[in-house]
């Protein structure tokens, strides 16, 4: 009898410390957890105005388009059936966003880094066999604010409506072995061991005021030139410690299965169908003839919204997308030194 009241006791003490992690992350079972407890965390901009966003709002206050005109679509259109859309389709915002309306604003995380009543992430797990496994934290902003050429707000270039982002980590056999940042164009990829972390384990991206780019340290970074993250130039992102974004706590939870190129949640309930929309998550580039367009020197104010997750490289063979940029995967946090590795 001892023995098993031992038994049920200890069986008690494990489930009262399991239960607040689940509780708190609202994970649903099967996900690894590994995957929970090495998730990142965001420290969104002090002085941020575009806040984490709720996917299902973007649909519902959007029209699908094509070249500029409206199409036949699913009405109302949501996270069940925007993949019957091509890919040629632009989720094109309903409002003028030169006026700033309050669904682009997102959701402002809440003291606990929560974004209330809206999900605002989705956790896609690529198990590549022989316990290799990359967890995708994907990231939706409603709008990209893009930045001021020399600080001058005259100057500001490569707005859209809609924005993906994503943090990866790269597990063998459930111990996390690097971190992968996305930003303009490219990234950042980082030893798991060397990036800073909060509770211990969890790797903090700091996101950048308006276009979200995530980095590894806080302050200015220039990003005029891939792969260099200077100290100043051109043009600049900034991060800080501001807004705690926990994006674990509103988060979708989904298996990629590359062979297949197929999603599965892990709660059967959420939706899956929208992961298979091959279209642009934002506005078509305005053409020169729209007021709210501006070009100067090539560059333009507004630019098309991004592809979703999918086409993300979920299956990517190195930490860093093939996207023609070398991949540098940093051993300490400082944009470049010669204690660099490179990948591939």
């Amino acid at each position: 009898m001892l023995f098993g009241s031992v038994l049920s006791i200890a069986a008690l003490v494990a489930v009262v410390h399991a239960a607040p992690i689940l509780r708190q992350r609202q994970a649903p079972a099967g996900v690894p957890d590994y995957v929970l407890k090495y998730a990142p965390v965001v420290y969104l901009h002090s002085s941020e105005q575009y806040f984490p966003s709720d996917i299902q709002s973007q649909l519902s206050n959007s029209v699908p388009k094509v070249n500029y005109n409206a199409v036949s679509a699913p009405n109302p259109l949501d996270l069940n059936n925007v993949n019957a859309l091509g890919s040629d389709v632009y989720i094109t915002s309903k409002d003028d966003v030169t006026q700033n309306p309050q669904w682009i604003k997102g959701v402002k995380p809440d003291s606990n880094g929560k974004t209330n009543n809206a999900v605002t992430a989705a956790v896609i797990v690529t198990d590549k066999g022989n316990g290799n496994v990359d967890a995708f934290y994907m990231y939706f902003y409603a709008y990209n604010y893009g930045g001021n050429v020399l600080g001058i707000k005259q100057l500001n270039f490569g707005n859209h409506v809609g924005d993906w982002e994503h943090v990866m980590v790269r597990f063998s056999n459930g111990a996390p072995q690097s971190v992968w940042y996305s930003q303009h164009s490219n990234g950042q990829a980082f030893k798991y061991d060397v990036v800073s972390k909060k509770d211990g384990n969890r790797p903090i991206a700091y996101s950048a005021q308006g276009s979200h780019a995530n980095y590894a340290i806080p302050g200015t970074h220039d990003h005029t030139i891939p792969n260099f993250n200077l100290p100043g130039g051109a043009l600049e992102d900034h991060t800080d410690a501001g807004v705690f974004w926990d994006p674990l706590l509103s988060a979708y939870y989904y298996s990629y299965n590359a062979g297949s190129n197929s999603f599965t949640a892990y709660d059967q309930s959420s939706p899956t169908a929208w992961l298979g929309f091959t279209g642009r998550w934002g506005d078509q580039e305005y053409p020169k003839s729209d007021k709210r367009q501006v070009e100067l020197f090539g560059q333009k104010k507004f630019s098309s919204g991004p592809t979703g997750p999918a086409d993300k490289q979920l299956n990517r063979s190195n930490v860093c997308p093939e996207n023609g940029q070398t991949c540098i995967l940093r051993t300490i946090l400082v944009p470049k030194s010669a204690d660099e590795e490179v990948v591939g």
